[in-house]
């Protein structure tokens, strides 16, 4: 067994390894009780029952998104904090739980004092459709399908371009994952009647979608190109008008803000342009002939 998923193994152990009722009754003496947990001012929705999410799932969903130190996972109905604390403890990223049962929120606070991670895994009892997600760079989420697709708006408009949403079992509706993994999981048999699990990644993807104007070197080209860019989420495609000449665009791709493609320009000459799109604007570079050319485009009116 390798030594990172013996880690969480003993991890997840932490906590999991007091009966419930003992469990209860420590979370109600002191220094730390259930009812010290903050309380929203408002009751938030109640968004689906406590299962946890198998140490596998947990693995698989970290892997899958590649989190590192520098990311900032936000777990959306956290649990007992697992896949937070995990992320915090093995992988050195900043992790925020969302989750409405005091209970679970101070057995978190607890876990990730006793593991040394509380200045990287915070804990909160907040509504999930009113908490701001907007920091994230990753946002897991294992909640009815129902309320996962309520999130849906939410995510796109407050995640940045780029940002990895991962969702355990149950797709969104209208979102194309960029991949998907099922695998056996035995532990999942008794809570949801079957013994695998899947798990979902998307990544938010930049609006690029419509008119641009192109500006390009005149080692480049010496004619106007206009982009015309189609997109259906991460899909997109597109044509180029290069001098008053229509051209479609070849192995068009976005990823996050990261755009690329390929376009034949004046005397059958091919270029692969790459770009991020920030801010109203494409910047990057175009190769062509083994040199490397800046290129930028703006929306056009």
């Amino acid at each position: 067994m390798p030594a990172d998923r013996r880690s969480t193994l003993r991890l997840l152990a932490a906590c999991t390894a007091q009966p419930p009722l003992a469990l209860f009754a420590a979370l109600a003496a002191p220094p730390l009780r259930a009812q010290d947990v903050p309380q929203p001012e408002k009751q938030p929705i109640m968004a689906g029952p406590y299962v946890p999410s198998p140490d596998t799932v947990v693995s698989q969903m970290l892997d899958m998104a590649g989190v590192g130190p520098d990311d900032v996972l936000i777990d959306m109905g956290s649990g007992d904090g697992r896949i937070v604390l995990t992320a915090a403890k093995l992988r050195g990223a900043r992790g925020l739980g969302i989750e409405i049962q005091a209970p679970l929120i101070a057995l978190s606070i607890e876990t990730a004092r006793r593991e040394g991670v509380a200045d990287r895994a915070r804990f909160v009892r907040q509504d999930l459709f009113t908490t701001d997600v907007s920091e994230a760079t990753v946002v897991t989420i294992y909640l009815l399908p129902d309320t996962v697709n309520m999130l849906r708006d939410k995510l796109r408009r407050e995640l940045r371009p780029g940002t990895r949403v991962l969702t355990h079992d149950y797709p969104i509706a209208g979102w194309l994952p960029e991949s998907w993994q099922r695998f056996d999981e035995p532990e999942k048999k008794g809570a949801t009647g079957q013994p695998s699990a899947t798990v979902y990644l998307y990544r938010i993807p930049a609006q690029v979608g419509g008119r641009w104007q192109a500006t390009v070197p005149a080692a480049l080209s010496r004619q106007r190109i206009v982009l015309e860019l189609r997109q259906q989420w991460q899909m997109l495609d597109g044509m180029a008008t290069v001098g008053g000449r229509e051209v479609p665009l070849e192995d068009v791709r976005l990823r996050g803000e990261a755009v690329s493609f390929r376009l034949r320009l004046e005397h059958g000459r091919l270029a692969s342009f790459e770009g991020r799109a920030r801010d109203g604007a494409i910047e990057g570079t175009a190769a062509i002939e083994g040199a490397a050319l800046p290129w930028r485009a703006a929306r056009a009116s």
